[in-house]
């Protein structure tokens, strides 16, 4: 057996059965070590066909899975993943997003390399395809790149979970994810109080993944309402 670093895959879904084949398949696609990875499956209780799809595909892989559900939001669902990694590290992946084939090869080398890194952010692309207001909202993560870009901070800078790997060690350090969040900004909440203890955010490795923008102005909305309703909570904790 191939030792290493092992590698937990954090798969947070719920009501995607539009991408989440195609997320699934890039992972159990990735040249790290199978043996030394592992997904962890967190359903919110999906009301379409994401869980058959993705039971179906588990099931003829070749990686080791495990599958939950929550009812109470991400910061749940992140932290039942916490609670059950055997891995050195997490790598955070959506429903609507695929990684580029050495994806996790290169965050993992990239986090060995890097010891007092906590978090680090794969380079966002945009999705082959998509119409001009999914376009338009892509350019966020591009002004962020030209921004940060190879820099690393105590302060948070990627304010997002997927696409980026976790060291175990620096999560359970802080207590995991806060569960009290049930809108958005868990993932924020977590990096800002990694930097109270001192670890490093890095922004961005060359880890590649494409992620799948909204795109109608409704989903925006519903989309903003949603990471309004944890920033709430969010600023009330941290002022």
């Amino acid at each position: 057996m191939r030792r290493g670093p092992r590698v937990t895959i954090g798969f947070c879904v719920k009501n995607c059965e539009a991408m989440v084949k195609e997320a699934l398949d890039s992972i159990i696609k990735q040249d790290y070590p199978h043996e030394l990875m592992e997904i962890i499956v967190v359903d919110g209780y999906s009301n379409d066909k994401t869980v058959k799809i993705v039971k179906e595909i588990l099931s003829s892989s070749d990686v080791k899975a495990r599958f939950f559900f929550e009812d109470k939001g991400l910061g749940v669902a992140r932290q039942i993943v916490v609670d059950n990694a055997t891995g050195d590290y997490i790598l955070w992946v959506d429903g609507d997003m695929v990684l580029a084939q050495n994806h996790v090869s290169k965050q993992v080398e990239f986090m060995e390399n890097n010891p007092k890194v906590g978090i680090a952010g794969g380079k966002f692309q945009s999705y082959p395809g998509e119409n001009l207001i999914a376009t338009l909202e892509s350019v966020e993560w591009i002004v962020l790149d030209h921004i940060y870009g190879g820099k690393a901070s105590t302060r948070p800078i990627l304010h997002r979970a997927g696409g980026c790997i976790y060291r175990v060690e620096a999560l359970r350090q802080i207590g995991g994810f806060d569960t009290y969040i049930k809108g958005a900004l868990e993932d924020l909440d977590a990096e800002y109080r990694m930097g109270d203890y001192g670890w490093l955010t890095y922004f961005i490795t060359d880890a590649v993944f494409c992620d799948r923008r909204r795109g109608t102005w409704k989903d925006i909305w519903k989309e903003n309402f949603w990471y309004g309703y944890g920033g709430h909570y969010f600023m009330h904790k941290h002022g």
